[in-house]
């Protein structure tokens, strides 16, 4: 500090003329920090000041109170290979309890192992759990959800038709543990094929006809005989580069058909938005062919007959609507014949409606769909009762039971694309509905809303208990 202090004083004041002046003030300076050193001595001094007394009795209070110390330990990580099976274990040994340190909620002592396990045969995918060391009992099956029956408002209606749903049904995908659980759309990332190869794919589409079987025998059970398949039956069947014939499943596929047609059971398929025969783009055109070739094919190995039809849109309109349905009739006129045999087009609520596509149906012989839903949004000039004359006629030439599409926008919904998002259930039937035709329902409740309507219709029995409104809060898309 006093080095400091000299050296601070040794500075000279260059913007100070008269030497006298210079030699006071810094006489002067000196003795101002002389005086601020000696006060931060003795305030410091004042600080150590501590009585041999008080230190003892500190010194004596703290022995009594002594806690020991813990060294600390590294979290030792260890990976142990044995066989296929990699395990990563993180073992903590810092003890649990220290005396004098208050100890935080009592928790169950459990070392945590995390296991990578790699499935072989199974699926090929790898999954992260943590595992308890202490080997665990075996999971108990929790019940199957309760359902209860709500009141309807019971209706009339002439209709005589079949209701169907699409894809998925709830009480089977909802079953508890999720291993129970099924369902007829498993799939992947492209990456995973790319990775494990394309049998990776082709087991789950494997797995997927199996769940189909207990679908359609559940059905059967519900009295529900008109069923749509997913589309993602078979993951990339279709892909460019990592599509596959669907022969590896031929046998299975033949069984679970047989089933169907065993109970009287129509099952159809809804190919996605990307399916765009009337795009501009040779590669998407070849792609939408492709894809409509594996759906095609799906059907023809379950055995499925004329009134197993693949629905499609007629896509987009690319600035240019008379050109795009120039390039559509082309498409579709190039099919392979199987392919044409099972195609039917279906108006849309944003680029063709009813009015739009019908000319070309008739044109072409190709059935026609009408979505009373997309017509309320997207509405023609015809009358929906002269739609589904006009198109029944091509249903009736073509030897094909007709089908229609109906769903409701959900409660509240205002704007055009709130409008286009299906409801849980349907409330009604439409009232020009023909007598003997196939209705699918687009609904998200999916099983659940053809059961309601059964009810309310008094169209088919109900089995209460088994399939009735589901209390579960989860909606499928």
């Amino acid at each position: 500090m006093l080095r400091l202090l000299f050296k601070s004083i040794s500075k000279p004041r260059d913007h100070l003329e008269n030497p006298y002046f210079v030699g006071f003030s810094v006489m002067n300076d000196l003795v101002s920090r002389l005086d601020h050193a000696t006060a931060t001595l003795r305030r410091s001094a004042r600080l150590f000041s501590v009585s041999t007394t008080e230190v003892r009795a500190v010194e004596k209070e703290s022995t009594s109170q002594a806690v020991p110390i813990v060294p600390r330990q590294r979290k030792h990580v260890r990976l142990a290979v044995q066989g296929s099976e990699h395990q990563l274990a993180e073992d903590s040994k810092i003890p649990d309890k220290a005396v004098g340190l208050e100890s935080p909620p009592s928790r169950q002592k459990t070392s945590l192992k995390r296991t990578r396990a790699i499935k072989g045969d199974d699926d090929g995918s790898e999954e992260f759990m943590d595992t308890h060391s202490k080997p665990k009992g075996k999971r108990k099956l929790q019940p199957d959800p309760v359902y209860a029956i709500e009141d309807v408002e019971m209706k009339e209606t002439s209709f005589k038709g079949r209701l169907g749903y699409a894809c998925l049904n709830t009480v089977l995908r909802n079953k508890k543990p999720a291993t129970e659980s099924i369902f007829c759309s498993r799939t992947c990332r492209l990456e995973s094929c790319k990775k494990n190869g394309v049998e990776f794919a082709k087991d789950l589409g494997r797995r997927n006809v199996e769940d189909l079987l207990t679908v359609i025998q559940w059905n059967e059970d519900n009295n529900i005989r008109f069923f749509r398949l997913s589309s993602e039956m078979f993951p990339y069947a279709s892909h460019g580069a990592y599509g596959y014939s669907l022969e590896y499943c031929a046998s299975l596929l033949a069984k679970a058909g047989a089933l169907a047609n065993k109970y009287g059971h129509r099952l159809t398929t809804h190919p996605g938005q990307f399916t765009q025969l009337g795009s501009p783009k040779p590669t998407v055109v070849e792609a939408a062919i492709r894809e409509l070739a594996y759906h095609c094919q799906m059907l023809d190995l379950m055995g499925m007959g004329p009134d197993s039809v693949m629905i499609i849109h007629g896509g987009g309109v690319y600035n240019d609507k008379p050109a795009t349905l120039g390039r559509l009739k082309g498409s579709i006129r190039r099919l392979p014949n199987n392919v044409r045999q099972r195609l039917v087009l279906e108006n849309d609520e944003i680029c063709y409606n009813a009015e739009d596509l019908l000319p070309i149906c008739e044109e072409l012989d190709v059935p026609f769909v009408f979505d009373y839903h997309h017509d309320m949004l997207f509405p023609s000039s015809i009358s929906p009762v002269t739609i589904i004359e006009r198109a029944n006629v091509i249903w009736a030439r073509r030897g094909i039971k007709p089908k229609q599409h109906l769903s409701e926008p959900r409660p509240g919904a205002v704007t055009l694309m709130e409008r286009r998002a299906h409801a849980d259930r349907c409330e009604d039937l439409p009232q020009d509905l023909p007598d003997d035709m196939d209705l699918m329902i687009e609904a998200k409740d999916k099983e659940q809303a053809v059961l309601y309507l059964h009810r309310m219709y008094n169209l088919q029995p109900v089995v209460l208990g088994i399939s009735c409104y589901i209390l579960l809060a989860v909606h499928f898309c």
